[in-house]
Parts: structure tokens; sequence; C-alpha cells
């Protein structure tokens, strides 16, 4: 496997670009699934639901495939700046690409400004992921900074099922309790021990600036974001949603 290294590192921007590609072919086959009659009768929701469905692909692919990375190599999570595998420079390659075609999707499809939070995260997510693959510095890093995908899991779920208004299902408050505790768990805690790290070993990372510049900006969104999930699906006003003319405000409802 270590002959993979410099095969992995020649071409990693082509690969990036690959994997870009085939998320697209991705979403253009999950187009191609039914959607419930209330997702395809609004254009906005019909978009948020082919968006989440790769999202979802993305999320069991590369959360799984980060966990798997821990257990087999523990290095990942100790010798965060100099330690990675052609698995792991792989897996980054993967994820990278998703948030390339994610961003695209965002920008072509009519939403963007409204969207433009996910855009933030997105660049500062590709900056950080780009830096780590060209450099090859802190990739196990990386790996362990997609450990939140087992949080957006649950938060992808979360949204197709308001999306299809299933708000009031069982599924919904067993999979909202669950969400709360992988958001605490593989969001919060991931972030947050990355952030440690930089802190603890600044002096020792190079460009370690760059790096936890971007954590800082990710922390305080994914804070902010852990506000509006804990008001929505606990401490819910059900008028926050409401227009003026009695109507849900689609837009707003779907995005908290």
């Amino acid at each position: 496997m270590d002959a993979l290294h410099p095969v992995l590192q020649a071409h990693t921007g082509l690969l990036v670009l690959l994997c870009a590609l085939i998320f697209r072919v991705v979403h253009r086959l999950l187009c191609a699934l039914p959607a419930p009659k209330l997702v395809r009768q609004d254009a906005f929701r019909s978009w948020k639901w082919r968006n989440l469905s790769v999202s979802i692909v993305h999320s069991l692919l590369t959360g799984v495939w980060a966990l798997t990375c821990a257990v087999i190599w523990p290095e990942t999570l100790y010798k965060i700046q100099t330690f990675y595998t052609p698995l792991s420079h792989l897996l980054v390659c993967v994820s990278t690409g998703y948030f390339i075609q994610d961003a695209s999707d965002i920008l072509m499809s009519g939403y963007a400004k409204g969207s433009w939070e996910f855009l933030l995260h997105h660049a500062l997510v590709i900056c950080c992921f780009s830096y780590t693959l060209y450099t090859q510095q802190c990739i196990s890093g990386a790996v362990m900074a997609l450990f939140v995908e087992v949080n957006s899991i649950t938060l992808h779920l979360r949204m197709i099922l308001k999306l299809a208004s299933a708000q009031s299902s069982f599924v919904y408050h067993i999979n909202k309790l669950v969400n709360i505790f992988t958001y605490i768990t593989f969001r919060l805690g991931t972030q947050f021990y990355l952030t440690w790290f930089l802190v603890i070993n600044f002096s020792e990372i190079v460009h370690a600036e760059y790096l936890l510049t971007g954590l800082m900006m990710m922390n305080v969104m994914m804070l902010i974001y852990f506000y509006r999930l804990l008001r929505a699906d606990f401490f819910q006003r059900r008028k926050s949603y409401v227009a003026q003319n009695g109507t849900f405000n689609t837009k707003k409802f779907l995005n908290d």
C-alpha cells in the first residue's frame, strides 16, 4: 500500500476533480428516484431534496470511512500532524471533491443567496483540506474532522423528514434525540479536540495560524447551528415560521 503514496501525491488535484464529477453523477442518478408529492410541488423543496440525497451518500461513506481509519490506525488520533495512510489521503480527496460539487450545486441552483452560510462553510473546508493534501501536513486532522459526518447523517435525515412534513412522526422524534447526541459527540467534540491540539502544538505545526483560523471560524458556526437546532427542535415557536398571510415561510422553515 505504501507504493500508492507517490501516486496519490502526484495526482491529488486530478483525483479531487474526479471525485467531484463522480458525486455529480450520483446527483444525476438520485434525481431519477421518486420524491414525495409535497416535495415535487415546490421548486425549493425539490432542489433541497436532491441536494440532501447526495449529502447523505457522502456522509454515510466518509463518516464510516473516517471512523474505520481511526480504528485500524489509532495513530490517527494523536499523530495528527505527521501520520497518514493512502486510504486516509484518498478519503480527504473524496470529501474535498464532494464539497466542490456541493458548492457548485448551490451556486447553480439559484438559491446561493439564501445558502451563503453553507457556501462559507464549504469554502473553509475546501481550503483546509486542500492545504493538508498538498502539504501532507495534518491529513489525520482532516480525517478526524470527517467524524462530524456521523452527525451529518442524522442532520440530513432531519431535513429530509422536514421536507416531507413528517415532523410529528415517531422517526423524527427519535432522530432529533440521536441528532443532539451525535452533534455533541462527533461534531462539537471533534472540533474542540482538534482546536485544543492545534493550540497545544501551535509552535510545532507549519502554518498553524492558517488552520487554527479556519477551525475557529467553523467552531463559531457550529455553536450557532447548535443553538438554532435546539431552538427549532426543542423550543420551537410555530409563529416564527408563519408569514403575514398565514402561510409557512418555506425557506426559513427548512433552514432551521
